[in-house]
């Protein structure tokens, strides 16, 4: 009884770092949602109506512009954020991001279409990075590892709400139908940049740059515990930390010298292979794969993608809620078999010409599909 009343208060009154963190998560939310309208969009007939039929190179260069334009800000967004702040770095970057929605939502050809998703990929480079280091240096140990995973389980809801919205914009006829998801875009990123500007600003970032009275009313203003503060940023361990602040360069180079070149060679695989393991394949493509394993009609594969996405979002509550109980290693083992496991069917189905629109093909295909996004 006594923990569902701590539980009660705290859904009332959140903590400042709990209500930080959920609204700097909007950002994932927008990851996941251009995730899960964009490839839906290039098929719907107004789309088309529109810009043409896209060929397979095209339609594959539209929807990954986004990634392929985020690449090149995340180069240097940790060294802006180290200098100019999280937050600001943040809003500039949704500041973007909302831009290129308006060219993208407003678009009549397809040059200022490519345009505006490369504005948007610019600014999702520019504060995704940040997101995550945010509520890293906001949250107190006990509750980081769950509050870190916020973004993700933002990116979960985003993908789901993503697909639903193609799902009842299409009934639109005309090319509303398409834009849509645009516009709602815009907006939610619209809000998170106003959003940037009441934000408590990171008490870590404050008092790397000597600014210990700020730092202070931050953590009053994120109701973070004096105790733990002057045990992790406000003691003689943290002054000395400081103190001993690397340059960028001396801080990259750090990172291969032999007693952390197997940490850092670990990380960039791990992080690696969560993008090459198909994922994003799975989500852009998601009512392409179903109408290919039988489900033709667009309502019935953006339903299917949007019922893949509920489960997606489903799962990551406990994930989320248990981050920090399950072993990380664990995770990775298991998860990255059973990943293996469902792309390998697949793929072997569809090279043996197994799938078709009739048979048990098809649904084992879809079956896999669900789990793969499960997992």
């Amino acid at each position: 009884m006594a923990r569902l009343t701590r539980l009660a208060q705290l859904a009332i009154r959140p903590p400042g770092y709990v209500l930080a963190a959920c609204i700097i998560s909007i950002g994932g939310f927008l990851n996941g949602y251009d995730t899960g309208f964009i490839g839906a969009v290039t098929e719907m007939p107004y789309f088309i109506e529109t810009f043409g039929e896209l060929t397979p190179t095209m339609r594959g260069f539209t929807v990954s512009l986004l990634m392929l334009m985020g690449t090149f800000p995340a180069l240097a967004s940790g060294q802006l954020a180290d200098k100019h702040g999280r937050l600001r770095i943040t809003m500039v970057g949704v500041t973007l991001f909302v831009i290129g929605a308006i060219l993208q939502g407003a678009a009549y050809h397809m040059p200022m279409f490519l345009i505006g998703r490369a504005l948007c990929g610019l600014g999702e480079g520019t504060w995704l990075s940040c997101v995550s280091v945010y509520i890293t240096e906001i949250a107190p140990s006990s509750r980081r590892g769950t509050l870190v995973s916020l973004p993700q389980l933002n990116a979960c809801v985003g993908v789901c709400a993503g697909y639903f919205t193609c799902y009842g914009s299409i009934k639109i006829n005309s090319s509303m139908s398409w834009r849509m998801p645009f516009v709602v875009e815009g907006v939610i990123a619209l809000v998170l940049a106003i959003s940037c500007v009441f934000l408590p600003e990171s008490p870590r970032w404050l008092l790397l740059n000597g600014k210990r009275d700020a730092a202070i009313r931050e953590l009053d203003r994120l109701d973070f515990s004096r105790v733990e503060a002057e045990k992790d940023l406000l003691g003689p361990a943290a002054e000395q930390a400081i103190a001993a602040r690397l340059s960028t360069m001396e801080g990259f180079l750090i990172m291969f010298r032999r007693q952390y070149r197997s940490r850092t060679i670990l990380a960039l695989f791990v992080l690696g292979m969560v993008q090459l393991c198909g994922i994003d394949g799975v989500l852009y493509y998601a009512p392409t794969l179903f109408a290919q394993a039988g489900l033709p009609p667009q309502s019935a594969s953006f339903l299917a993608s949007g019922l893949s996405a509920i489960l997606m979002l489903a799962i990551s509550i406990p994930a989320t809620l248990f981050s920090d109980r399950v072993p990380r290693r664990t995770v990775a083992l298991v998860g990255g078999t059973l990943l293996a496991a469902c792309m390998l069917i697949i793929g072997s189905l569809y090279a043996a010409d197994s799938v078709h629109t009739y048979g048990a093909g098809r649904w084992v295909v879809i079956v896999l599909i669900f789990a793969f996004a499960l997992t």
